[in-house]
């Protein structure tokens, strides 16, 4: 068997994506395994669910660098003394520096709540229903510089029912990211989801459910 993916992921919070990676890592023919969780803020949920899981964790406070860039120097040094290969954020609410962008370029993913390129930035549901709009979902894409920009992996499509509030159909596409960021983390460890230019290339034998519209009883 090929040598799985050494994966970090960085958490800010609960971690519930981190969770849904975990689950999936833990099945020994998963193509990546997450040999760090780093985080920015102690005591946060999310090192919780890594302990549990026997994945060994580490703090960085952001509050204790004077810099964004010496901050981000900090995590790289841990994240390549662990060996990381490739980098996952699940809730990092941290804007990362062009210098740490740029040393892990097509190396670093991220999920998003919204179907991009729309809705970038926060309040993603909100502005979806205020938009009409009468699909939403969630995107995992490769991390650039521009926030929430970067090559398209795989997305995953919820319908805004008429009776939606926010806090609903936040609930309804959390539940698509947990599918949707171990397929796209698997997608990139078995070599099936390559960068060209400013796109994703898919190989032929991707599984169509890279891009998902999900039934609103699901």
């Amino acid at each position: 068997m090929a040598a799985r993916l050494k994966v970090g992921v960085l958490i800010s919070g609960r971690g519930s994506n981190l969770q849904a990676l975990l689950d999936a890592c833990a099945d020994p023919a998963f193509p990546a395994e997450i040999a760090l969780v780093l985080s920015n803020v102690a005591g946060c949920y999310g090192l919780e669910r890594a302990e549990r899981a026997g994945v060994p964790t580490h703090v960085i406070s952001h509050r204790d660098y004077a810099s964004r860039e010496d901050f981000d120097a900090a995590m790289d040094k841990v994240l390549r003394g662990a060996g990381i290969e490739f980098v996952c954020l699940a809730g990092f609410m941290r804007l990362l520096s062009a210098g740490f962008v740029e040393s892990w370029r097509n190396r670093m993913i991220n999920i998003h709540p919204s179907l991009l390129p729309s809705f970038k930035g926060l309040h993603t549901h909100e502005r979806a229903i205020e938009a009409g709009v009468r699909f939403h979902g969630c995107t995992v894409h490769f991390v650039t510089p521009d926030l929430d920009d970067g090559p398209i992996i795989a997305q995953a499509a919820v319908p805004v029912l008429p009776t939606d509030d926010p806090d609903a159909l936040a609930a309804r596409v959390l539940e698509s990211e947990h599918r949707l960021y171990p397929l796209a983390l698997r997608l990139v460890a078995e070599n099936k989801a390559r960068v060209s230019g400013s796109r994703v290339v898919l190989t032929e034998d991707t599984p169509s459910a890279s891009v998902s519209v999900l039934n609103p009883a699901d």
